[in-house]
């Protein structure tokens, strides 16, 4: 594990357990990246600086890059495995609709979607895992990626710059997600594992708020970055402290609070989303159609019945 000597001087407080997120985050992507080379055109843009190889971009993954939340899609794919039962499958789809009808992260919800995925993992060893993971990509998620938000991580790509994923969901997804779309690699909350199998705990704590600003801030440390020549890019204001920390911060299909705030702070806004309804509260424009509509459809027929 990398010692905290690590971090450059923070703009605002970090809990212990935080910094300890974020450090194991950062050891893992780079661990996961050492033998990897970054594509790259000598095609030049205004913006990403061409050649610049202090700075790196920084990408939110669920509703940033991907319409809805990877632990939910993550999810899906492990009940057609037989991992769990039904009920569960029926957790995962409440907590799925709360996120795309609410356009937040809520963290009571988030905190037992990742409880569930702990209980749901433990005893299984990591590389099945990852395993299951490049097909659950294929089944779920690859159809679900936002094209211009693609293409924004495709021309850092293209300048020569690195370009990472930085989520709540687990690493070992992340970086799978990462390696599909040609990205460099992922930043991702690490679940704990003794000789190869997971024990149900986390390192430090997820990878969510404070604790992505301090995976980013101990990445670009070990990679010689400039974060002020840096990007960073989220849908949601529980990531202000990353985007923050960058010299080129942008609000992707903002919630209300981030939009508020990126305004305030002259950030650049992007909405791939369509449809009034759809700017409003947060809702991709695919969500009415397939698989998670009917989920998303059936919570909510169900807590309208308990209420």
């Amino acid at each position: 594990m990398a010692a905290l000597g690590w971090l450059t001087p923070r703009r605002r407080s970090a809990t212990a357990r935080s910094v300890l997120a974020g450090e194991a985050s950062a050891e893992a992507a780079r661990k996961s990246t050492q033998e990897q080379d970054v594509p790259s055109t000598p095609e030049a843009t205004p913006f990403p600086v061409q050649g610049d190889d202090k700075a790196a971009a920084f990408f939110d993954l669920d509703n940033t890059v991907m319409q809805g939340a990877a632990l939910f899609h993550f999810g899906r794919g492990l009940y057609k495995r037989k991992f769990f039962e039904t009920r569960d499958l029926a957790r995962f789809a409440w907590q799925q609709a709360w996120f795309r009808l609410a356009g937040v992260e809520d963290p009571e919800h988030m905190q037992e979607a990742r409880d569930s995925a702990l209980s749901i993992v433990q005893g299984h060893r990591v590389a099945e895992l990852q395993s299951i993971g490049e097909e659950i990509y294929d089944e779920y998620m690859a159809e679900r990626i936002w094209p211009g938000t693609r293409a924004l991580a495709q021309a850092h790509l293209d300048a020569g710059q690195k370009v990472w994923l930085v989520t709540a969901a687990p690493v070992e997804i992340a970086q799978v997600i990462a390696r599909r779309l040609g990205l460099t690699g992922a930043l991702g909350t690490v679940a704990e594992s003794i000789d190869g199998v997971y024990t149900g705990r986390l390192v430090g704590e997820p990878l969510h708020g404070p604790a992505k600003a301090e995976a980013v801030r101990a990445l670009a440390a070990a990679e010689g970055l400039h974060l002020s020549r840096c990007a960073a890019y989220s849908d949601s204001h529980n990531d202000i402290p990353m985007l923050s920390l960058v010299g080129h911060p942008y609000a992707i299909n903002p919630d209300s609070k981030l939009r508020r705030h990126a305004r305030e702070m002259d950030w650049r806004l992007r909405d791939y989303r369509t449809g009034r309804k759809a700017a409003k509260v947060g809702i991709p424009a695919a969500a009415g159609v397939g698989a998670v509509a009917g989920g998303t459809a059936a919570a909510i027929a169900l807590h309208r019945r308990r209420r």
